[in-house]
């Protein structure tokens, strides 16, 4: 067999401005391109492995998470997100989450690009949302009219900014946090950004779910506190976005997606949390694939539950897309001379 012929890539840092850029009013392509990646993963043209937790003894609500994975299609790329959540960063006033992806080229193996993450998986993860409740509402045959978020960070202001610029408005946006000044400023940037209807600030996550048809969970909730039934009588369409805010009891009474079943059940997600309770997983309906290609009906008198564990495909497929843009505008900020020991001999 004869040696491929190969060339080191050059090396570029994309910053975050950059990336904000080159994403700046591309919401329908990016759900196009989550979708067409979710497809490629249904189909097995990807590797994801599970992500690793790293965590602190010292500092119990911090972790900084990998993400490796690979994806084929016409993207061919590897690489790794590696993203930190430091919760404590917020009464400091700088964000909670803050990430790098690093690119590897598809035939050598060489990174060729790190780039500032943080906009990218706010932005795969509110495309992956925005997605979701498109397909799940069509099969279930009813638009949401009602919006409710819980929990109004970062995340919160994605999957808006997604929502309303594929097509979505609401005749009632309500808005709910456990802190009142960021409940506030999210109405704020709600009024600012022209969102019809009218916008209310709930008291308590009952209110809110009670008068939402369509519930946003994005919250840092490291274990269930939405524990009562009850309030989901109306049979909402959820996005459990945060993926430990609902008790197993309420996990086992609705109709659950999620993005990839064995991602989805492990470090004590509200899907796990119900596997470690039951013992099987007879509770899942199926993949958000699963659903867009027909191999699974939505049931029209239950709570549907959609629970991405976000998968490091996603950021490949975001990060290739923002890298293709910048090297388009001839914009890359190459590191020369980056990879110094280039001969296998001296």
């Amino acid at each position: 067999m004869m040696p491929i012929s190969s060339t080191v890539p050059p090396f570029a840092v994309i910053s975050g401005g950059q990336v904000q850029e080159a994403l700046a009013g591309r919401e329908k392509q990016i759900v196009e391109l989550v979708e067409a990646t979710y497809r490629l993963h249904g189909a097995g043209d990807s590797v994801n492995p599970p992500s690793y937790f790293l965590r602190f003894p010292d500092r119990p609500t911090a972790r900084i998470i990998a993400l490796p994975a690979s994806i084929g299609g016409d993207v061919r790329v590897d690489g790794l997100k590696w993203i930190s959540s430091f919760p404590q960063n917020v009464d400091a006033g700088i964000p909670r989450a803050s990430a790098v992806l690093i690119l590897n080229d598809h035939d050598t193996g060489y990174p060729f690009a790190c780039l500032e993450s943080s906009i990218i998986s706010a932005t795969r993860t509110a495309a992956s949302a925005a997605l979701a409740a498109d397909r799940l509402s069509h099969h279930l045959g009813r638009r949401p009219a009602r919006i409710g978020f819980l929990g109004t960070g970062l995340i919160a202001r994605y999957i808006h900014t997604f929502l309303a610029a594929t097509g979505w408005t609401f005749d009632q946006t309500g808005v709910h946090d456990l802190c009142p000044r960021s409940a506030a400023g999210f109405r704020s940037h709600l009024e600012q950004s022209g969102a019809p209807g009218d916008i209310t600030v709930h008291t308590s996550a009952e209110d809110l779910i009670r008068s939402s048809d369509l519930v946003v969970f994005a919250t840092i909730a490291a274990e269930p506190h939405v524990t009562r039934t009850a309030w989901f009588d109306h049979h909402p369409l959820v996005l459990h976005v945060s993926l430990r805010d609902l008790a197993p009891e309420i996990i086992l009474e609705s109709a659950n997606i999620v993005d990839d079943i064995d991602h989805c059940m492990k470090a004590n997600t509200s899907p796990h949390l119900a596997e470690q309770l039951t013992g099987n997983r007879d509770f899942l309906t199926g993949t958000l694939d699963d659903v867009i290609a027909g191999r699974t009906a939505l049931p029209d008198d239950r709570t549907v539950v959609f629970s991405p564990f976000g998968l490091g495909v996603l950021d490949l497929a975001v990060g290739k897309y923002v890298y293709d843009e910048v090297a388009r505008n001839d914009q890359l900020h190459v590191i020369d001379d980056f990879f110094h020991e280039l001969r296998r001999h001296g």
